[in-house]
């Protein structure tokens, strides 16, 4: 069975493309709640603002989904991918605890802090396409 880029050539420019939307409107939105919550408004946990964040991520995961498989990446031969996967995973903890699952306000606005600070991480070892990302500089030789 022939490859199938080889039959749709255009197709990971519009994954990648869809991803790095879809990335970037997630983490936006994710800020501008973590904010709004840190300045004690009542509208990031709205319902119309929780549902698109959902949307929001489930296009993204589709997109990262279909890379993963067009690219035909492996989390446990790509590190780099592996890495970003396990911060995925402590992003959404964070995240959580940083919306709404955190007992006080200022452990709210820490959780989403580092929440942001692990998101950040991400795109880093992904744009690395190396575990260490953001840090690489200053371990390589």
């Amino acid at each position: 069975m022939p490859h199938l880029l080889v039959l749709a050539p255009w197709l990971y420019g519009f994954i990648l493309t869809t991803h790095i939307v879809a990335v970037t409107l997630s983490v936006s939105l994710f800020a501008a709640r973590g904010l709004g919550v840190a300045l004690r408004h009542t509208w990031p946990m709205d319902k119309f603002w929780r549902w698109t964040s959902v949307w929001i991520d489930v296009v993204l995961m589709a997109a990262g989904l279909s890379l993963w498989g067009l690219l035909q990446f492996n989390p446990l031969r790509d590190h780099w991918l592996g890495v970003k996967l396990v911060l995925l995973l402590v992003y959404i903890v964070l995240g959580s605890y940083g919306l709404k699952r955190a007992k006080t306000h200022r452990g709210r606005v820490l959780f989403s802090i580092l929440a942001l600070g692990c998101a950040l991480t991400m795109v880093s070892i992904a744009l690395a396409h190396h575990p260490l990302g953001w840090l690489l500089p200053y371990f390589s030789a």
